[in-house]
């Protein structure tokens, strides 16, 4: 788990005692009660009705409610055109997710919450508090890249100087507090968790604040960054791989989904995947992935970490095919193989943790590395080296001992957890010299040397393995000896005769390590982002790989690949001609208006007027509101097979270019006659004044039309106010 200054210190013991603050005692009680009463399948602390209760009232469903403090008014908001407010969020469950964009554990907690707000679109609000553990991600800029790159769907507060945190009292990364639709902190916990876990704590709930009349449900929406971001023909490249020998070019299109593969030139030869999320395996124009990263070429082989799947693929060149060769599709929970998720005594521990490729859940595999007839992985989630053997008998961990730190011993230790043996911190990349694998173990901001045999040490580069506490901590901006030297959170590593080239991430540089020494420098990079080839500026840069004497950078927040010729440390940006964003394919479904107002019209008579009749809408918005012209105002519009009203039997969702709250909708009338037909309408509307919330409305109004051939209104007046809520 990534961790804050108080060390393991979680929120089921934070503040123990009578004076622990009332939030933390709280959350704590709503998450006992909550586990209770999926123990005993009955609510908790139910009691017999009191006189004059209503016998089958609902109980209150937490024990304990204390009131949320409000955000402070002067922080900075991304994926949302304004700040929002708490009281502005009365009638929703909020769910604050205290995260940094750094941690794998958090990383891990987006798609869940992603989960969470398809489940419960309108009875749920998530809001992200981005709580900064390195210096760089307290950068707004940096956080809305980060927001981007994973696809976040909820607005997140640049928290940096933890104000947040601080009133929560919140204690490590990631922590999780759900707010009830009164105000109230009712439930929370650290660490990562699954959907399913807050989902049964909201079914659980919800029935009791609706009886109490104080949920909401009217929808809302956001502005987020995605809906204002222009096409790329790379998005967020995370690694690239350079092959000399066979003059091409791998670049990982990760939030393309999706392999490039050109000359080292930049000459396009083709794409591999469709550019959907998925798991599709197949030939290059079925295959799917998910946000993949890291890669490793053996022959016409092409080993895929496939990320956010939990999956390692397989790309057979010459057959043009992708396979799964590892992972079930899904995080595993457990790093050790051999040993089930309740785990074993002592004495029962397997002599080696290892289990099938296919049948091992894997967590977040983001680097690889071919050796002889091994697989390594650099497994970012347990904080550990996997190796695979590539015929596909075994897979399992082969350094580091699960927990997360930085320190140097033995590769792997015989029972689980145990001190002593090599510690990692999200290792993210892997280059060789033949005899050692390095790694850059980026939450520590550490290079690290695994030795291929067995019997020697993991030692540290250059890192904070020194250190006697601290060591996730210590980082910076500084070349020097091994110890002196500091990196943040550095995601890859390229070997190249003695020197081990660094993308310094989070410092937007690219540095050098002399692979004996230990000794950084700067190669490229001035440590502010930027994308400018003379000035040799770059922004976060996560990947790197050597070919024909020339570094290639995978330059991620910029979208580009850049070029270090070493001789002469030019910096140049690789232009891939004829390459564009993906298409992926799209499944055909009528749009969905399940939650919209049902309005039924009176039969109108009505004659066409140059062939037409026309719907006039009419959005009637309450004093002090106004249509949000930022977000899409849609219609769909339906009728029946005969009659005279005649509608395409394939009509598409209709976006206004120009929203606003009165327009018209023409229906293409022929002959005389009855025909009924349906408009359905979603629109969005903000609070003068309150730009960071936004509602949803939805109506669907029938319309029975009695067509004649003189005498009748050419036009039908639809009208519609939307509610206030709570």
């Amino acid at each position: 788990m990534c961790i804050s200054l108080m060390l393991l210190l979680l929120l089921s013991s934070v503040g123990c005692g009578p004076n622990r603050p009332a939030v933390v005692a709280a959350a704590e009680e709503g998450r006992k009660a909550a586990e209770q009463t999926d123990a005993d399948s009955e609510p908790a602390d139910q009691k017999p009705p009191a006189e004059g209760e209503i016998a089958n009232k609902i109980p209150e469903p937490f024990p304990r409610r204390v009131p949320a403090p409000e955000f402070p008014t002067d922080m900075e908001w991304m994926n949302t055109s304004g700040p929002v407010r708490l009281r502005d969020l009365r009638g929703k469950f909020v769910l604050l997710d205290f995260w940094t964009y750094c941690c794998i554990n958090c990383i891990h907690i987006l798609p869940e919450l992603k989960k969470l707000e398809h489940e419960f679109p309108n009875e749920l609000v998530v809001i992200g508090v981005h709580s900064a553990k390195f210096e760089t991600e307290g950068d707004a800029k940096n956080i809305s890249e980060a927001i981007l790159r994973y696809e976040i769907e909820h607005p997140v507060v640049n928290d940096n100087r933890h104000q947040i945190w601080n009133s929560f009292f919140v204690r490590s990364w990631p922590t999780m507090y759900l707010i009830d639709p009164e105000g109230n902190v009712v439930f929370g916990r650290s660490g990562e968790f699954e959907a399913k876990d807050i989902s049964t704590v909201l079914k659980r709930a919800i029935p009791y604040y609706e009886q109490e009349g104080t949920l909401d449900r009217t929808p809302i929406r956001f502005e987020l960054l995605a809906y204002s971001q222009e096409p790329t023909p790379l998005r967020f490249p995370g690694k690239v791989l350079a092959d000399e020998k066979s003059n091409r070019l791998f670049i990982a299109d990760s939030n393309h989904n999706r392999i490039v593969i050109s000359d080292l030139d930049g000459k396009l030869i083709e794409t591999i995947g469709n550019g959907a999320i998925g798991t599709d395996d197949g030939d290059y124009a079925t295959a799917s992935f998910h946000h993949l990263q890291g890669m490793a070429l053996d022959g016409d082989t092409l080993y895929v970490a496939d990320t956010e799947n939990h999956l390692l693929r397989k790309v057979d060149l010459k057959a043009k095919t992708v396979s799964t060769i590892a992972g079930k599709g899904y995080q595993g929970r457990n790093s050790w193989p051999g040993i089930p998720e309740t785990g074993l005594l002592r004495s029962d521990v397997p002599d080696r943790f290892v289990g099938k490729p296919l049948e091992t859940a894997l967590n977040s595999p983001w680097a690889l590395w071919v050796k002889g007839d091994d697989l390594y992985i650099a497994m970012a989630g347990p904080h550990q080296i996997w190796k695979m053997k590539l015929d596909g008998s075994e897979i399992g961990p082969y350094a580091g001992n699960g927990r997360e730190d930085i320190v140097d011993g033995p590769l792997l230790p015989p029972v689980p957890y145990e001190l002593g043996f090599s510690s990692f911190a999200q290792p993210s990349g892997l280059t060789s010299d033949g005899t050692w694998l390095y790694v850059a173990d980026s939450e520590g901001s550490s290079i690290r040397a695994v030795p291929f045999d067995p019997k020697e040490k993991v030692r540290t580069v250059t890192g904070s393995a020194h250190l006697a506490s601290g060591r996730l901590f210590d980082f910076g901006d500084k070349d020097g000896s091994a110890t002196e030297a500091r990196l943040q959170h550095a995601l890859g590593v390229c070997y190249v005769d003695g020197q081990i080239y660094i993308a310094d991430t989070y410092n937007s540089k690219i540095r050098v390590a002399d692979a004996k020494t230990g000794d950084v420098s700067t190669v490229a990079g001035t440590g502010e982002p930027g994308a400018d080839d003379e000035a040799a500026t770059f922004d976060e840069p996560a990947g790197l790989s050597y070919a024909a004497g020339k570094l290639y950078v995978a330059d991620t927040n910029n979208h580009l690949i850049r070029t270090i010729d070493l001789k002469t440390k030019k910096v140049k940006t690789l232009t891939i001609e004829g390459l564009a964003p993906p298409t992926p394919p799209k499944t055909k479904s009528i749009p969905n208006f399940a939650l919209a107002e049902e309005v039924m019209l009176d039969p109108a008579k009505v004659s066409a007027l140059d062939g037409k009749v026309t719907l006039n809408v009419d959005i009637q918005l309450p004093p002090g509101w106004k249509l949000n012209t930022l977000a899409p105002t849609s219609y769909y519009l339906e009728g029946e097979s005969a009659g005279p009203a005649k509608i395409a039997a394939e009509v598409e969702l209709v976006n206004l270019a120009d929203p606003k709250p009165q327009f018209s909708v023409p229906v293409t009338v022929a002959g005389e006659g009855k025909s009924t037909v349906k408009l359905s309408l979603r629109y969005y509307y903000c609070e003068d004044g309150v730009d960071g919330l936004c509602k949803t409305a939805e109506v669907r109004w029938t319309v029975p039309l009695e067509v004649v051939a003189s005498g009748g209104k050419s036009s039908v007046s639809l009208t519609t106010t939307p509610e206030l809520g709570l």
